[in-house]
């Protein structure tokens, strides 16, 4: 139960027993025989194929990429937890390798999947709506996609070319050690230790904890913006170049299954809206006796101290929450706990931030993040494992179909944060920990909304300034105007903050990913909105939401539940939200 429970290493058991050279040996074995089976099917696929035929093809093919992204997981997750171990690097480089060659001996399916003609593709849709919804969603690559020589070449440059050089961002990042003096004492952090202190009381502490995290960066970023420049070129070639989609961003979008007109518009909302967010900052510096917010300032608390959730009470307090709310979903949270899939302890060498991955409908999620007890943390554990409910709410589905799109992948994360909110807020007592923690809750709208797109902004301007030729100081230029852009004369942004955008993760990992943010957090105050209004009986439509995984049209989904994501007024109603939790704020 959660009062006996610490923040500690999580259990890999689940994905592969010890030994696990053994295990890997003996899964990878059992992989290459399936997929040697599978092999066989290529001379079947023709036109002659009957719908049954062509179902037990599509489920052979369902079974492997099952096996092989739980072997993946496992490489992943080991990584993870230590990203200097060498033995977690030796299994993740074999895995990778092996994955590849063995994903290009099955790539003929997909192939042959997306040059059907739409005749023989409604023709063989089985009956299954699952997975109709993934043979429809192949196919709607078809036109960026290459013969299966060149699928082949690509995929096995990318494993030892741009893949393992986002590998080597991640090593050289994760070995980042930070000095700050606390309390009189020298202290050397981890990077998410270091992070705490950005919501300190002290506004010589946080600058003080601000400057000695760029420090480590600036140092390091002749390096780091390199292999930035190399992602980002990577990108273009690849993506734009032989796949022909026309813009950097348009294959995130495809991949999304969201239209780039629908992403234009809420981008376009969100730019629009910076406003409120410095109408924010403007109160908040009066409230701090200041005449203008300092970038270090934005996340200062106003009560004069952050009070401390222990891990156990952290955990008591989510639960709780989410059992006000629907007790399936507590008992969802409670099981990801008691499979020892949480791995909150904070220790040199471990990846940072935070991340919740269902590796398979079958399997309990896994947790990762580092628990210091501090608001945010808990506020953190309350976002991964509602990413959690999210993915066992998913566990009926096809593990072809299991994840859900990256706009609707944040739902059930923020969905909990707001309840932990509510249930924090309701019992709070204290005038001055109310005004803070309903400062909080913007402060965190300003990080997952406003920052997250205007992120995703700043990559469409250095996609394009890399592509013309630019140089890291003139990459940084444009950070700098996206954060003026962002903050207009209400925050003074430091010239160290220039290099911001080399110490954001997704930038490397995933291009354009982040407005997947803005798109959840809107989405789900529109959905908290409805909560509000209709009590008990949104709770099931909600978890109906959730239960699609990624088995259906993001629009479609959201359709259902009654909003129109390509209107610019369905995302300023959201923006509207905000600004009436602003007005209260400005009302205390």
């Amino acid at each position: 139960m959660a009062d006996r429970i610490a923040p500690k290493r999580w259990s890999l058991d689940d994905l592969l027993p010890e030994p696990i050279d053994e295990s890997i040996t003996a899964a990878l074995a059992e992989l290459g025989e399936a997929v040697a089976s599978f092999e066989t099917q290529r001379e079947r696929l023709t036109d002659d194929l009957s719908p049954d035929e062509f179902l037990a093809i599509l489920r052979q093919y369902e079974a492997i990429s099952h096996r092989a992204h739980r072997l993946g997981a496992y490489a992943y997750l080991r990584f993870a937890e230590d990203t200097q171990n060498q033995t977690a690097l030796s299994i993740r480089d074999r895995l990778d390798q092996a994955l590849t060659t063995l994903n290009n001996r099955t790539l003929f399916f997909i192939l042959w999947l997306k040059a059907l003609s739409d005749e023989a593709a409604a023709r063989l849709a089985p009956p299954d709506e699952d997975l109709r919804y993934f043979i429809d969603s192949a196919r709607k690559f078809q036109p960026h996609t290459l013969s299966e020589a060149e699928e082949r070449v690509i995929n096995l440059k990318d494993t030892n070319g741009i893949n393992a050089i986002t590998n080597l961002y991640d090593m050289i990042v994760s070995a980042f050690s930070f000095r700050l003096e606390v309390d009189g004492q020298a202290k050397l952090l981890t990077r998410d230790q270091l992070a705490t202190f950005y919501r300190h009381p002290s506004p010589d502490m946080r600058a003080a904890a601000y400057q000695e995290h760029y420090r480590v960066y600036t140092d390091n970023s002749a390096v780091l913006a390199q292999i930035y420049n190399h992602i980002v070129r990577d990108w273009r070639d690849e993506r734009q170049t032989l796949r022909g989609y026309p813009t950097p961003i348009s294959p995130r979008n495809l991949y999304n299954d969201i239209p780039d007109s629908v992403v234009e518009v809420l981008l376009d909302v969100c730019r629009r809206n910076n406003t409120l967010f410095q109408r924010y900052f403007r109160l908040k510096a009066g409230w701090l006796g200041l005449d203008r917010l300092r970038r270090y300032d934005i996340y200062a608390p106003l009560a004069p101290t952050d009070r401390d959730y222990p891990y156990a009470d952290g955990v008591t307090l989510i639960l709780d929450s989410l059992n006000r709310f629907a007790p399936r979903t507590a008992e969802l949270v409670q099981r990801v706990i008691d499979a020892d899939h949480v791995d909150a302890e904070p220790r040199p060498g471990k990846r940072g931030g935070a991340f919740c991955y269902a590796v398979a409908p079958e399997l309990t999620p896994w947790v990762l993040m580092s628990y210091d007890g501090k608001a945010r943390d808990l506020a953190t554990l309350a976002h991964e494992f509602g990413h959690a409910i999210h993915g066992m709410l998913a566990a009926d589905r096809s593990p072809l179909t299991f994840h859900a799109s990256l706009p609707l992948a944040e739902t059930a994360s923020v969905f909990s944060e707001i309840l932990l909110n509510e249930r924090l807020m309701k019992e709070e007592r204290d005038p001055a920990v109310r005004r803070d923690m309903l400062a909080y809750a913007l402060d965190d709208a300003y990080v997952t909304v406003q920052r997250q797109a205007n992120f995703t902004l700043f990559e469409r301007e250095a996609h394009r300034l890399i592509q013309s030729g630019a140089t890291p100081d003139e990459v940084c230029a444009a950070y700098l105007d996206n954060l003026r852009d962002q903050f207009g004369d209400a925050v003074d942004v430091a010239d160290e903050f220039r290099w911001e955008w080399i110490s954001i993760p997704h930038f490397y990992h995933t291009p354009f990913y982040t407005y997947a943010y803005s798109f959840g957090q809107l989405l789900v105050l529109a959905l908290y909105e409805q909560y509000k209004r209709e009590g008990e009986a949104f709770v099931p439509r909600y978890l109906k939401l959730l239960s699609y995984g990624g088995s259906a049209e993001p629009y479609r989904v959201l359709q259902e539940a009654g909003f129109d994501v390509a209107s610019p007024e369905f995302w300023q109603g959201a923006y509207d939200a905000l600004a009436a939790m602003l007005a209260e704020l400005e009302a205390l």
